[in-house]
C-alpha cells in the first residue's frame, strides 16, 4: 500500500480492483464501504494530500501536478508491488474525481502503462468544462459553502457548526476547486477503453452522456440512478449504483470496438 490509497478488505483473489476517485472535498472511506456490499472487487479509495491522514501534506492546485505525483506514486495494476501477475483494474470517479480518473488513465498511456479496463465516470461534464462566471476558489468561507450547497444539494450545517472542521474542510474544497476551475485539458487522442457515464436521474445526464462519448474510441453506456448528486450515499440510489458497478465488473471475452475484456 502507499499512502495514496487505502481499503477495507484486501481481496487478493478479486476478479479487478475499483479504484474510486473521490468528489471534490471527499475522503476514501465513503467509497471503501462498497466493499462490504462486492466481494467481487478489491475497493481502493484514491487519497489526496490535505486531508485527514495526510492534512499535513500541501494540496495540489494544479491538475497536472496531482496527475504526474499520482502515476508516478502508484502502480494500479499492482498496487501493492508484488511482482505477481497483474490484475485487472476499473476506474470510478465521482464529479472531480471522474477528470482526475480521466487524466490518470491518459498519462498511463502517455508512460506506456497498462490502462484501467473500464472508466467510470459520475456526476461530471465531459472535459472541457464551461468556465464558470465567478471562480469559487477565491471566495470568502461563508460564500464558498453556500456555493458548495447550492452545488452540491447538501447542507452543510456540520461545518458551519464547527470551527475546527470548518477550517480543515474547507482548506480541501478550496484547493480542489482551485484544481476544477484551472483545469485545461491538453488536446489528445480519444482512449482506447469503454466509458460508463452514470449521474443522478436529477443531473442532466443526456448531455453528459454525449459529451464523455468523444473522449473515447470504444464504447460508452449511459446509466441513471436514482437521486441528485450524491445519489449513491443512500436508498435507492445507492443500489442502483452497486448495480452497475457489479456490471462493470462481469470480466469476459474481449468484444469489438475497443470494448476489450468486459461484457457487453
Amino acid at each position: 500500500m502507499t499512502r495514496w490509497t487505502v481499503r477495507r478488505h484486501r481481496r487478493p483473489d478479486a476478479v479487478a480492483v475499483l479504484y474510486c476517485f473521490p468528489h471534490a472535498g471527499g475522503l476514501p472511506g465513503e467509497y471503501v464501504r462498497w466493499s462490504d456490499e462486492l466481494p467481487e472487487a478489491e475497493v481502493r479509495g484514491v487519497h489526496l494530500p490535505g486531508r485527514t491522514t495526510r492534512r499535513a501534506e500541501p494540496p495540489f492546485t494544479r491538475m497536472a501536478d496531482l496527475v504526474d505525483a499520482l502515476v508516478s506514486a502508484v502502480d494500479f495494476a499492482d498496487p501493492d508491488g508484488t511482482g505477481r501477475a497483474e490484475r485487472p483494474f476499473v476506474f470510478f470517479g465521482h464529479s472531480l474525481g471522474a477528470l482526475v480518473a480521466f487524466e490518470v488513465a491518459r498519462e498511463l498511456r502517455a508512460r506506456g502503462r497498462r490502462l484501467p479496463e473500464r472508466l467510470i465516470v459520475s456526476s461530471c461534464p465531459a472535459p472541457p468544462l464551461s468556465p464558470v462566471a465567478r471562480p469559487v476558489h477565491g471566495m470568502s468561507d461563508d460564500e464558498l459553502l453556500d456555493a458548495i450547497e447550492r452545488g452540491t444539494g447538501e447542507p452543510m450545517a456540520h461545518l458551519r457548526e464547527d470551527a475546527d472542521l470548518r477550517e480543515h474542510a474547507l482548506a480541501s474544497f478550496r484547493a480542489d476547486y482551485t484544481l476544477l476551475e484551472r483545469y485545461a485539458p491538453a488536446p489528445a487522442e480519444p482512449l482506447d477503453r469503454p466509458v460508463t457515464v452514470l449521474a443522478g436521474s436529477e443531473e442532466p445526464h443526456a448531455a453528459w452522456h454525449e459529451g464523455w462519448a468523444a473522449h473515447t474510441s470504444a464504447t460508452t453506456a449511459q446509466r441513471v440512478a436514482a437521486g441528485g448528486h450524491f445519489y449513491f450515499r443512500a436508498g435507492q440510489g445507492r443500489d442502483d449504483l452497486l448495480r452497475v458497478l457489479r456490471e462493470s465488473l462481469q470480466i469476459s471475452t474481449p468484444t469489438t470496438r475497443g470494448d476489450r475484456g468486459w461484457t457487453a
